[in-house]
């Protein structure tokens, strides 16, 4: 970029640049000028061009105020590392992602775009699952923005009180042998917020480099003083309309983490039979999938009831045995008593329908303290509820002193010990199961008694499924709206309270009055402060605030209930601030499909609550990314992939030395690394950014999980040399002839390759409009590759070459064909500009500078550019172009396909084409891209039906004893092969595609046999076999 000032001087110097550095790529055809004798060497000469080359991308791609620097010779090869420097600094000094540098756009319109970044948790760095999240959303921002909304795009940092602690703890206990309890609470919570400043910092230098536009201005954190404001009027809000609420109830308890987690955080490992699993805090793997079989002595007289459990050790908590009324195994004993062996209580014998008489023995073990179905029985029979297992996960006093402060899991072999040794103990057999698992610490669910801080979730879940089936709220794909509407229909209420230190510290008190005997009750209020809640104290409990002691719940919040604030938080909420009356609802929300609980439906039911507003109208679910084998990423199996590394490069030994400095215990560090080896045994190669968001966005999202591999990167990254070395052609195609150029409307194509090749370009810029309409990102992408690839450098490059190498003549046609050039590139730069910022934009600058256009700093950057639109390119429409030229490509394919077989791949032969009139006439239209395209010095068209209308005349028909290809059903190619040409040889070829051509024919004709094929197969699919048959049976008798 430069500036306005200096404009005349750089131009200037970038002309000499091109003039004396850029040569003629294209005139292959033209006489080449005699060799000149040179005293240097042919290595000499290598290697200055070497040098040059290494001074031209080590030289300084910016001066001294950020802005980068294009008077610098154009390398001749591409280096993401040159081109992905210096930009962003620049872009982010000018504001260009700003919704302020909408009044600067002269293509301004008057709609807002508005957005957030799912705030990436502040424990590490981003991984590949976060990339395409950033390349997604870019992608739909920078296209907004281009199309001249007034876009805000924030960026946020998620506190993530679980997975924060834990890594925190982790280090604490590496580097100085401490525990968190070693500390008091803020000693500790000074220990997260350093971390927090490092590694926050680095999450946000990769959202850079990632190229992600964010309104850095506009940047929160979750713990940020006034992201905190709005947690606690959010809390005290709901507590007031009766939404939240204390009550005791089972929670899922992690016995590692010491804190309840909420449901959605509960993964079910469903084992098949016995299975020994690795479990947090135990040496050696711990027995799963097996079902426990011991009996209970009846009281009072012979007998006992057999029951059956896979968790024998909280036998000691329980306090009935429950039975079906209607099972007859034990209609005797209704009502009697079992005496427990160990804790000499007599436990009921109830009765109840929830009993299922199938498993088991068809009796069950009451245990309400630590599980649901039994907290639901003791309900219904008012059973006591004894905790037996602590928040430790170790036996509680309870137990006796035999097994108290055993672990949980060294408990259950001890109290099966003591049952044998009793003579209680009936057998153990395999027992498929579902075992709950804390997705956070991998620990096994504890459910445990516990008095916490609920939310309601009732009513505002139905509003939630009443958005979408009323069509307020739009969920893509809308798979995903049956999905949504169940998992809301059977919703629990949510538990809110964990036992952590980081996070939003819960502003509800217990309250203890000073004339109070009752130590029993507990009363809470709860406050925006700690004076507003002792000055409600006052009010509810009708005594003086001097009578009061006050003691704040030492729990924080759900990590889950201040991400669902975000969307209007983010802007000011609860202020009534310009940014949440401008950009609140967001337009939309795209996240991962996985979050759809987690965050998006909590956004929805608190953001509708709230603010009496859906958070946001459409949310759009991206697939999960997945490692090339299909796996999911995980540290543990070393396929978790840093985008950096992608873009960067890195070496084998580098990403092994990163999986020594994590936080993996050693065997999963051994299995992790002989990972790396297989999949990147020469580490990864330096990609770039672009190329990496490109390939991101290249897949269908909305669907199947993303199986992503490097290589599929690596080969985009050749896409992105393919532009920089087209770009690099055209500049030496124009040389200093830019400002000659007219606009886009004032370029009308005059032969037929100009016309198809901006016919082609405005069915593709269609293509991207409707594509980013219905957020198919891929279909955007696919023809923008197709475009520039194929349409552009593998066809309409090759074509003009001979058109620009003539040395006279032709003045008018060559000015039309420069002007078509320039303005494809130019077009097809600010199309892909969403996905591939950083190139685009070095690219274009090099153009924008050929041109001599000026302006203001808003005027002179890509990302600010009006988004191409078709109906600025209707004038370069011709269908008909498009449509006949399919036939030339199919005869350029043929005719290569001739040559190669024959052995002919470096002559251009004389080919006849034995095809009808309408073909002729299309064959001629394009004769020269045809000749050039397949490589025929003389086309001579054959009509056996007869000239026709054709005005112009037909040869004869082609020699006999030619090698034929078929085009299709009314079109043939000939090459004559007398003369230098191994008969035998082609013939043995051509009978052994003859004998494949056969198989395939009979696999298609096989696929019309099956029964009821007109009922069953569509008349789409029908009519594209039948045309299948019908070529193949042409070539075979070609």
């Amino acid at each position: 970029m430069w500036r306005s000032a200096c404009g005349l001087s750089v131009r200037a110097a970038e002309r000499a640049i091109h003039r004396k550095c850029s040569h003629r790529l294209y005139a292959h055809n033209a006489e080449k000028p005699p060799p000149q004798s040179s005293p240097r060497t042919q290595a000499e000469k290598e290697r200055r061009r070497r040098d040059k080359e290494e001074a031209i991308l080590s030289s300084q791609h910016n001066v001294g105020d950020l802005t980068p620097n294009t008077t610098l010779p154009f390398p001749s090869s591409y280096s993401p590392e040159y081109v992905e420097t210096s930009w962003y600094p620049w872009w982010e000094k000018e504001g260009f992602f700003t919704p302020e540098i909408n009044d600067r756009l002269p293509h301004a319109v008057n709609r807002s775009f508005s957005m957030c970044i799912p705030p990436p948790n502040v424990t590490g760095t981003l991984h590949l699952g976060h990339a395409l999240t950033v390349a997604i959303e870019d992608a739909l921002v920078r296209w907004r923005r281009m199309q001249g909304y007034k876009v805000v795009w924030v960026p946020g940092c998620d506190h993530a009180g679980i997975a924060t602690q834990t890594v925190v703890e982790r280090r604490l206990f590496r580097e100085r042998g401490k525990r968190r309890q070693d500390l008091s609470r803020e000693e500790f919570l000074k220990e997260v917020w350093t971390w927090k400043k490092e590694k926050g910092e680095e999450i946000y230098h990769q959202l850079r480099k990632l190229g992600a536009s964010l309104d850095w201005s506009r940047a929160c954190f979750t713990m940020d003083p006034g992201f905190s404001s709005a947690v606690t009027e959010a809390f005290v809000r709901l507590c007031d309309s009766g939404l939240i609420y204390r009550s005791e109830g089972l929670v899922n308890w992690s016995c590692a983490l010491e804190s309840a987690i909420s449901d959605i955080e509960v993964d079910s490992k469903q084992l098949s039979g016995r299975t020994l699993l690795s479990v947090p805090g135990y040496q050696n793997r711990v027995e799963f999938g097996t079902m426990v079989t011991f009996s209970y002595p009846i009281d009072g007289q012979d007998g006992e009831v057999a029951v059956s459990t896979t968790r024998p050790e909280t036998m000691l908590g329980d306090v009935a045995i429950a039975v079906h009324p209607e099972d007859p195994r034990y209609q005797a004993i209704h009502g009697k008593q079992c005496r427990h062996p160990f804790a000499d209580r007599l436990l009921p014998i109830i009765t109840d329908t929830l009993v299922d008489m199938e498993l088991g023995t068809g009796a069950v073990k009451v245990t309400p303290a630590h599980d649901h179905t039994d907290f639901l029985l003791s309900q219904r029979h008012s059973l006591p509820r004894l905790t037996v297992i602590g928040g430790d996960g170790t036996m509680t006093p309870l137990c006796g002193q035999w097994l108290e402060g055993v672990k949980r899991f060294d408990a259950r072999e001890q109290v099966i010990d003591a049952l044998t040794e009793k003579m209680l103990f009936r057998g153990k057999r395999d027992h498929a199961m579902s075992l709950p698992v804390c997705s956070r610490s991998g620990d096994v669910i504890e459910p445990l008694l516990k008095k916490q801080w609920f939310v309601r979730c009732g009513e505002m879940a139905q509003r939630a499924i009443q958005a979408v089936d009323e069509g307020q709220l739009e969920i893509i794909p809308h798979f995903y709206n049956k999905t949504w509407c169940s998992w809301l229909s059977n919703i629990s209420d949510w538990c809110i309270s964990r036992q952590l230190w980081w996070g939003h510290q819960i502003p509800a008190y217990r309250v203890t009055l000073s004339d109070s005997t009752d130590t029993q009750e507990e009363l809470w209020v709860w406050g925006r402060s700690e004076e507003e809640a002792r000055e409600r104290a006052a009010g509810k409990y009708g005594v003086t605030a001097d009578a009061i002691t006050l003691t704040q719940d030492p729990d924080v919040l759900d990590t889950w209930f201040s991400s669902g604030l975000f969307p209007f938080a983010m802007l000011g909420w609860p202020q009534q601030t310009s940014d949440l009356r401008q950009f609140y609802p967001n337009t939309i929300l795209e996240t991962g499909s996985d979050l759809i609980f987690f965050w998006v439906a909590r956004m929805v039911m608190l953001g509708t609550e709230l603010t009496g507003q859906l958070p946001f109208k459409q949310v759009l679910l991206h697939s999960l990314v997945r490692d090339k084998h299909g796996r999911k990423m995980s540290k543990s199996l070393g396929n978790v992939i840093d985008p950096l590394d992608v873009i960067s490069g890195i070496s084998l030994e580098r990403l092994q030395e990163k999986v020594e400095e994590g936080n993996l215990d050693p065997r999963e560090s051994m299995v992790a690394m002989e990972a790396q080896r297989k999949d990147f045994p020469k580490g990864i190669p330096e990609c770039g950014t672009d190329a990496l968001r490109f390939a991101l966005c290249s897949y269908k999202a909305q669907g199947e999980d993303i199986s992503l591999s490097v290589s599929q990167v690596l080969s985009c990254r050749h896409f992105c040399n393919k532009m920089w070395q087209t770009v690099r052609f055209t500049l030496g195609v124009l040389e200093d002839r830019g400002a000659e150029l007219g606009t886009v409307e004032q370029t009308s194509p005059l032969n037929s390759m100009d016309q198809w090749v901006c016919s082609r370009l405005y069915s593709t810029v269609l293509q991207c409009e409707q594509g980013f309409e219905r957020y198919e990102l891929h279909s955007v992408t696919a023809a923008l590759h197709s475009f520039w690839l194929h349409s552009l450098c593998d066809i309409y490059l090759e074509c003009i070459k001979p058109v620009l190498s003539q040395d006279s003549g032709a003045g008018e046609e060559k000015q039309v064909v420069r002007a078509v050039l320039y303005h494809c590139v130019s077009v097809s730069l600010a199309l892909l500009s969403p996905f591939m910022p950083f190139l685009t934009e070095e690219l274009w600058q090099r153009l924008y500078l050929l041109k001599g256009e000026g302006g203001d700093s808003a005027g002179a950057s890509l990302c600010l550019q009006p988004y191409p639109q078709s109906s600025q390119l209707a004038h370069w429409h011709f269908p008909q172009e498009e449509a006949d030229f399919t036939l030339v490509q199919e005869v350029v394919r043929v005719a290569r396909s001739l040559r190669a077989q024959c052995g002919m791949t470096k002559e251009k032969p004389d080919m006849w084409a034995v095809c009808s009139p309408s073909q002729a006439q299309i064959l001629v239209h394009f004769g020269p891209a045809v000749r050039t395209l397949g490589r025929i010095t003389k086309l001579h068209l054959h009509c056996p039906q007869g000239a026709g209308s054709l005005s112009f005349p037909l040869a004869p028909p082609p020699p006999k004893g030619s090698a034929v290809g078929v085009v299709d059903h009314s079109c043939q190619l000939h090459l004559n092969v007398q003369g230098g040409v191994n008969v035998s040889k082609l013939s043995l070829q051509l009978s052994q595609r003859r004998e494949k051509l056969l198989s395939k024919l009979e696999q298609s004709l096989s696929r019309t046999r099956v029964p009821n094929y007109l009922q069953k197969v569509p008349e789409r699919v029908r009519i594209e076999t039948e045309n299948k048959v019908r070529y193949k049976n042409w070539e075979v008798g070609a």
